[in-house]
């Protein structure tokens, strides 16, 4: 059976912080991006993608080229999107994050859309060591997909900024995984 290895990096601290940072562009501090640098350092990988979002994109360009696929984006959180958390109505937000999927963001994007396109990311790729720069929406949308875990179990995972999640990828229809490791500090 062949299996392949993807490393999901999740981009350095972006200089907006304390807000809901979905499509909005905010770049990564100059020590966010150091920190991917370190956090990929030994990576042996084939390949390089990157959302194509500043933030990602420069952390992934500073380890090395990378090619920029957009379905490896963070959650659209449409008309919460740059906005505090406690700016947003409380039992809005609450519905929300109890059902992601039923009660996204006011023109945003339900959590299915997310893991139907990083899914699709994830199954063109080449079964060949891969490290992704991208988003903690993302990685959990990837665990999502590969896992079968629901919204509930991916949102109980601490990804950090600069943290990377590896995983043993399976050929097969569909693909599975498993996690091979999370290193967050």
């Amino acid at each position: 059976m062949t299996r392949f290895r993807l490393h999901l990096l999740r981009h350095g601290e972006p200089e907006l912080t304390g807000v809901m940072l979905g499509r909005t562009d905010s770049p990564a501090t100059a020590q966010g991006i150091a920190a991917c640098v370190a956090r990929a350092e030994g990576l042996a990988v084939a390949r390089r993608i990157s959302s194509d979002l500043s933030r990602a994109r420069a952390c992934a360009e500073a380890i090395g080229p990378a090619t920029v696929d957009p379905r490896w984006r963070e959650l659209d959180f449409g008309a919460w999107d740059g906005l505090p958390p406690d700016s947003i109505d409380p039992a809005a937000r609450a519905r929300f994050w109890d059902d992601p999927d039923a009660n996204p963001p006011p023109e945003g994007e339900r959590w299915s859309d997310l893991v139907a396109r990083v899914g699709a990311a994830i199954a063109e790729l080449p079964p060949e060591p891969t490290l992704v720069v991208t988003h903690g929406g993302a990685m959990r949308a990837a665990l999502a997909a590969l896992c079968g875990f629901d919204a509930h179990t991916v949102w109980g995972f601490a990804l950090p900024y600069s943290s990377l999640l590896t995983l043993e990828i399976w050929e097969g229809a569909p693909r599975t995984a498993q996690v091979t490791g999370l290193v967050t500090a």
